[in-house]
């Protein structure tokens, strides 16, 4: 393919696709399967490697990401992003009202109403309808550049049709509950900190680094606000910004009182739960924009606008008793089971208690009536309790002393809230738990084998310890009742299959203590394989960029318990992979040069550039000192990194030049 038919068949592809994109994320409408629209996303970007000139700002393959930011440029906004004035009664909305008549003398004024999404302010610029820069709130008076993980965001146009050469839009970026609940899931499954709520957990992922890992987040975007000339009033130009491709969320409606207000207040009340965002309020705005300027501002807030504030969702029920849960890592966490009650749209039957602490702090007692609170965990949590409705004679409850699994002692390490069992080799949830752990997706991915297997094979006696998987024989399997010869022949060819799973994999399947998937990828980086791991330093682990103490210190401490030093010489003669890939070496050529990378660059992402440096004997470092051999810099490098280098006399150079550094 030459490039006219190279350029003609990426306009197509890019129109199909944006098109694609505007039915499913503005009308709800999947024009084609999931797999097709891959299929496409595939064959643009395979075009765009081979031509990159073909790479366009608003071109649809920048939806998945690529681009390395280590610091995000502050912008100044065109107008400040002011916060708004809070309510919380009606009281308070009809004095605020009062206020709005006052300050318009006698006029007709009517208000625009909008739910208030919990999420991050966000701030679009247009330049003949192409989006060019997005940047957050910040201060409300300048804010980062976010341009790079904006464009992963796939209900954000990246192309408009607007009659207008420039333009600004202001809305909200969040994660959807569904989505939100289904990563914490994932990061319980992997004994990972779980994120506290969305709303935290969209500002965070705004902020990565790497706008692939921003593409996978599966965030969205509500629209708002339009700052540009040609319309009279506030609803107005939301229809404009409906018309032009913006994702406006349906929810906004026109009222002429403040009692019409309160009834849209008090309509979206228990409706809001069922939307796919998490909600705190509602938004009221004075519809024309000729008001608005002649209300004007106080010093922090517009006085045109106000955002009434929802109590938070709360419920009150009896606990009946508590359950006390082990973790493949021995934690005991407390869980209150409750005659059930309907909160937030979902009926509640359990909550956190979270542990010791958390039960002496409420000063809860045996069939207390206690308040419950839908936040973002995966199950609710107890925040208080009714002391009016507490019975006479009632004992407070006293944590237990002794695992409810095995019965040993529990102990409470120093700086720890939790308690723990310290049985693990022979407490049953820990040893099925770290089975669990160690078949997850993430690690050996073994998809044939569920928890009512592990618990089976267990009971039997075959299943202590991971190794234990690949010693299973098809005569053992096939005696249990339910397994046929085909699920018997699956499960051992999943184990089979495993035995190829890289080494960052079986890391991580080993369930150290707070060393996750992307924690396990940071230390195999720097270690080629297990040996080198098991015999590092704790001033070595905490060398590595992103491994602090309290993850060296457990590394350490897992590899010093000689049980697991002996699974680990098991594991290896089962087959698995304990060497890393990463360091193997292409040659030599840029042995002894140390380099570091700053910016964009056409033909590699940043890590993978620094995996080809690696390959060749070079050395990434993050920061420019005198003993420095190369700045390889990219577009939309930093100024300073730029002088600093500069005035150290330390050599810049192109993405061609490396290139040519490399191939001679």
């Amino acid at each position: 393919m030459d490039f006219s038919q190279a350029k003609s068949r990426a306009e197509e592809l890019s129109k199909l696709l944006h098109k694609y994109n505007h039915e499913y994320y503005m009308n709800d409408q999947s024009l084609v399967s999931d797999q097709e629209f891959d299929h496409l996303m595939e064959e643009l970007i395979s075009l765009e490697s081979l031509f990159p000139e073909l790479k366009t700002p608003d071109s649809p393959s920048q939806r998945v990401g690529g681009t390395i930011n280590k610091a995000f440029e502050t912008v100044a906004h065109s107008t400040p992003m002011l916060s708004l004035a809070n309510t919380y009664s009606e009281e308070e909305l009809i004095e605020f009202d009062k206020r709005v008549a006052k300050g318009l003398e006698g006029q007709n004024y009517e208000y625009v109403c909008e739910l208030k999404f919990d999420g991050v302010a966000i701030s679009l610029q247009y330049e003949n309808n192409t989006l060019v820069r997005a940047i957050t709130r910040g201060d409300g008076t300048k804010g980062d550049d976010i341009t790079d993980n904006a464009k992963t965001i796939r209900s954000i146009p990246l192309r408009i049709d607007s009659p207008l050469p420039r333009l600004e839009v202001r809305g909200e970026v969040f994660m959807p509950k569904a989505v939100f609940e289904k990563l914490n899931k994932e990061r319980a499954e992997a004994d990972e900190e779980l994120y506290a709520n969305a709303r935290n957990t969209a500002s965070g992922s705004l902020k990565m680094q790497d706008s692939t890992q921003v593409a996978k987040r599966k965030l969205d975007c509500y629209l708002y606000m339009l700052l540009a000339d040609g319309h009279e009033s506030h609803e107005e130009a939301l229809d404009k910004m409906v018309q032009w491709g913006f994702n406006v969320s349906k929810t906004y409606q026109k009222c002429s009182s403040i009692q019409e207000v309160i009834k849209y207040i008090e309509n979206w009340d228990e409706k809001r739960h069922t939307l796919p965002v998490e909600t705190d309020g509602i938004v009221i705005k004075v519809n024309s924009l000729e008001q608005q300027n002649l209300l004007g501002f106080t010093a922090k807030t517009p006085k045109w606008a106000i955002a009434y504030k929802y109590k938070a969702e709360s419920a009150c029920t009896q606990l009946k008793s508590i359950t006390y849960q082990v973790g493949r890592t021995g934690a005991i966490t407390p869980v209150a089971e409750l005659e059930p009650v309907l909160l937030a749209g979902t009926t509640v039957k359990r909550a956190s208690l979270h542990n010791a602490n958390e039960i002496e702090r409420l000063d809860l007692h045996e069939n207390d009536f206690v308040f419950v609170e839908k936040g973002g965990e995966i199950i609710p949590k107890v925040t208080g309790v009714d002391i009016l409705q507490r019975k006479q004679n009632t004992h407070q409850v006293k944590y237990i002393t002794a695992c409810p699994a095995c019965r040993t002692a529990l102990i409470r390490k120093e700086g720890e809230a939790a308690h723990y069992c310290p049985n693990t080799e022979h407490c049953p949830p820990q040893i099925t738990g770290r089975i669990e752990h160690f078949i997850h997706r993430n690690a050996m991915d073994i998809d044939s084998l569920g928890e009512r297997t592990i618990q089976l094979l267990f009971e039997q006696g075959w299943l202590n310890r991971p190794s234990d998987l690949y010693k299973l024989t098809y005569d053992q399997l096939i005696q249990l009742e339910g397994f046929k010869e085909l699920s018997v022949n699956n499960l051992l060819n999943g184990i089979e299959q495993s035995k190829k799973a890289p080494f960052e994999a079986v890391l991580f399947g080993l369930g150290i203590r707070f060393v996750g998937k992307t924690v396990a990828e940071k230390l195999i980086e720097h270690f080629e394989n297990i040996d080198a791991l098991m015999s590092a330093s704790f001033e070595e682990l905490v060398g590595i960029q992103e491994i602090g103490e309290r993850i060296a210190a457990s590394v350490i401490s897992y590899f010093e318990i000689e049980d697991n030093r002996k699974e680990i010489e098991r594991l290896k003669e089962a087959g698995l992979n304990f060497v890393t890939t990463v360091h193997t070496k292409a040659s030599s050529s840029l042995e002894g040069l140390t380099f570091v990378i700053s910016g964009v660059f056409n033909n590699y992402g940043r890590e993978e550039l620094k995996k080809l440096i690696k390959s060749h004997g070079g050395k990434v470092v993050s920061s420019i000192s005198k003993n420095l051999d190369y700045l390889v810099a990219g577009d939309k490098m930093g100024p300073a990194k730029k002088d600093k280098a500069e005035k150290l006399q330390v050599r810049i150079i192109s993405e061609e030049d490396f290139e040519s550094l490399l191939s001679n």
